[in-house]
């Protein structure tokens, strides 16, 4: 990136690798130095929490509100409905009214820890798409809004081009979804001046429908900036770990189980997570993420308490840490590790230990369980596991616990 930015934001965002692509760089940059500009990002309510995969893109939202601009936290109530199609090889299951307001109640938690929400100039608003959706008429829509979009150009996008290219089906209904996108803008500009929207690269296209859809509605030109969608180091997506979503809801996953899983980070990708994840000054990040042997270690920890205090709070971080320390350093059992409990009605007159493993999710399946035992890499109460059994009640009593490999583990303890 050659630009050289005068205002903060894009400063941030070039310095620290957050941007991929921007619809008009120096005009953004001009904006963003001569007012405060509402940015905004939306989240369609698919589950109960956020998950990682999503960090990065609250960390710009972040970035923006510290940089003396106003966030806009676009919840959606209305196009999770329909479901974002973008680079999915089906259709998304349809969920109902209820269990779209109980993901937004979970995700608002998240946000909370991120942001300051407030009525001042720079305090970020929430708030819900399906608040102005709901109330479309079908026909006015089409009239008004519909005419401005071409099919040969929506076909043309590459998430829905590689979508028919396989050629797998493409509902009317998801194929209605970047014309919803585009007016969510329209109407964030109309009623909140909103000028930015933000999203990963995948979004291109439908952020770009929203510009064209407002300077053809409303002959005003406004933004769109990208960021690059993260793959670590050994090509693996970001967020996703073998057992599973790693989420920022604390229901959902403990804050031991997310600061774990930071400390594994593999040691290429620590400099570029130190910039992305934390607020560490660049200059630190480069030296942390420049250390090698068993120095890298010591980077590692540091970038697991920086991302977990911004998302439980530096009292979880420091727990989960001494957690770790007393697991790996002490051969103890850290009181907070997670827990399973397991009823007598449920061992019966035995419980395989693979069951156990599988239960505690150590393992998505009993054959990958009975294949981690068969590699020696599962342990109870620190014993390798030789062979695959059935355990009594007595032996699940007194507690366990799992692990699996060096870095994973849990206990199990018999629910009263």
């Amino acid at each position: 990136m050659t630009y050289q930015p005068r205002s903060d934001f894009l400063h941030v965002m070039i310095e620290r690798g957050y941007l991929a692509d921007c619809t008009d760089l120096q005009g953004l940059d001009e904006a963003l130095c001569a007012q405060v500009v509402p940015a905004y990002i939306g989240y369609d309510a698919t589950a109960r929490s956020l998950h990682v995969g999503h960090l990065l893109n609250i960390m710009m939202l972040r970035w923006l509100q510290k940089t003396g601009h106003k966030p806009i936290t676009l919840m959606g109530g209305g196009t999770t409905k329909v479901g974002d199609p973008s680079f999915r090889s089906d259709e998304r299951p349809l969920l109902g009214p209820r269990q779209i307001a109980e993901n937004i109640a979970g995700m608002r938690q998240v946000f909370a820890h991120y942001l300051a929400y407030g009525e001042d100039a720079t305090g970020a608003l929430m708030l819900d798409n399906s608040e102005w959706l709901d109330q479309l008429n079908y026909l006015d829509f089409l009239r008004d809004i519909g005419r401005h979009f071409s099919v040969n150009r929506m076909l043309s996008f590459e998430s829905v081009k590689s979508r028919l290219d396989r050629e797998q089906s493409l509902s009317f209904l998801e194929f209605n979804y970047m014309i919803l996108q585009a007016y969510d803008f329209l109407e964030l500009y109309r009623r909140h001046g909103c000028l930015l929207q933000m999203g990963g690269s995948d979004q291109w296209g439908n952020i770009v429908n929203g510009i064209d859809l407002t300077r053809r509605v409303l002959e005003r030109d406004l933004f769109g900036l990208t960021s690059p969608l993260l793959t670590t180091s050994d090509g693996r997506k970001m967020g996703k770990s073998a057992g599973g979503a790693i989420w920022l809801n604390g229901d959902m996953l403990s804050p031991y189980e997310f600061w774990q899983f930071w400390r594994n980070t593999t040691d290429a990708d620590v400099g570029r997570f130190l910039k992305l994840y934390t607020e560490l000054p660049v200059d630190e990040c480069d030296r942390l993420g420049a250390l090698g042997g068993s120095e890298i270690n010591e980077a590692k920890i540091r970038l697991a308490d920086e991302v977990t205090a911004l998302c439980h709070g530096a009292e979880a971080a420091a727990t989960a840490r001494e957690t770790a320390r007393e697991v790996f350093e002490q051969g103890g059992v850290g009181a907070d590790l997670p827990t399973i409990s397991v009823t007598a009605q449920q061992i019966g007159e035995g419980l395989a230990n693979t069951a156990l493993f599988v239960a505690a999710g150590l393992a998505a399946s009993g054959k990958e369980a009975k294949r981690l035992v068969s590699e020696g890499g599962a342990r109870i109460n620190d014993e390798i596991v030789t062979e695959v059994r059935l355990m009594s009640r007595e032996e699940i009593a007194p507690g366990l616990k799992l692990s699996a490999g060096k870095k994973r583990h849990a206990l199990v303890r018999l629910a009263e």
